[in-house]
């Protein structure tokens, strides 16, 4: 098959090097995109954060509250967005494939919040409605979602060191 073991030796070495050292069921491009979709729903998050600040903050309600929806939804959707790429290696378990699932719920709970922020500043559209008349709901999905973020974080970490463990035991 192969004319002299230089050619062999080649073949072997191209195909070492499209894997991984620590887990050899997941490729470089795979390890890439995770860690470029981690990067975008970390930027979505910090822009929720800052967007549900910016009321609570700023002196001035009328005019926080016009852009930091804006800077909300825009967080929530890029977070949404980051979760809807499939990240999940061919031979990772039902289990962390579910738990990668469930942080694509967390994303729709921003993005009701968002939607929520949309209709009642335009609801509440008086002088002397506060942030927080406003945003009730707003701030309810949002730490609906974040509490779903933090578990399905914690479970997924959890579950991959249980199946390294298992892998590297068998």
């Amino acid at each position: 098959m192969y004319s002299c073991l230089w050619h062999r030796q080649n073949d072997l070495k191209m195909k070492n090097k499209k894997k991984t050292t620590y887990n050899p069921g997941i490729t470089v491009g795979l390890e890439a995109r995770r860690r470029y979709v981690e990067i975008a729903a970390a930027v979505g998050l910090l822009l929720v954060l800052l967007a549900m600040m910016a009321p609570f903050l700023s002196g001035l309600m009328g005019r926080s509250m016009m852009w930091a929806k804006w800077v909300y939804a825009a967080g929530a959707l890029v977070y949404t967005i980051a979760r809807v790429i499939n990240v999940n290696a061919p031979g990772d378990s039902l289990r962390l494939r579910r738990l990668r699932r469930l942080e694509f719920w967390a994303g729709m709970c921003f993005i009701i919040g968002g939607a929520f922020w949309f209709y009642k500043l335009d609801y509440y559209s008086g002088f002397f409605a506060g942030p927080l008349a406003v945003m009730r709901q707003t701030v309810a999905f949002t730490m609906a979602g974040a509490v779903i973020q933090i578990v399905a974080s914690w479970m997924i970490a959890s579950q991959m060191k249980k199946e390294q463990r298992l892998t590297i035991n068998d």
